[in-house]
């Protein structure tokens, strides 16, 4: 089984909130995510919303497969039940 790096692109119609990306570019989500961490700590800027990139301003393709044990897991904050 090949497993995929997960990618990430900056929507362009996003593309003045993040000046320091490339809109469009498909690029290692893993790689943005640490240039958007950074960012925000040196900028004293938290991000908007409850993720580092939104689903709204970003768009994702790969990575690898999870079986069904876990994708039952929850592996965000965000993806917790509240009750």
């Amino acid at each position: 089984m090949e497993a995929s790096i997960r990618e990430a692109r900056l929507r362009p119609q996003y593309a003045s909130l993040y000046p320091a990306l490339e809109a469009g570019t498909w690029q290692p989500a893993s790689a943005i995510g640490r240039q958007l961490l950074l960012w925000h700590l040196t900028a004293s800027t938290p991000p908007e919303g409850e993720r580092l990139m939104s689903e709204e301003h970003f768009e994702f393709r790969g990575g690898a497969r999870r079986n069904e044990a876990e994708v039952a897991a929850r592996t965000r904050h965000a993806d917790r039940p509240t009750a």
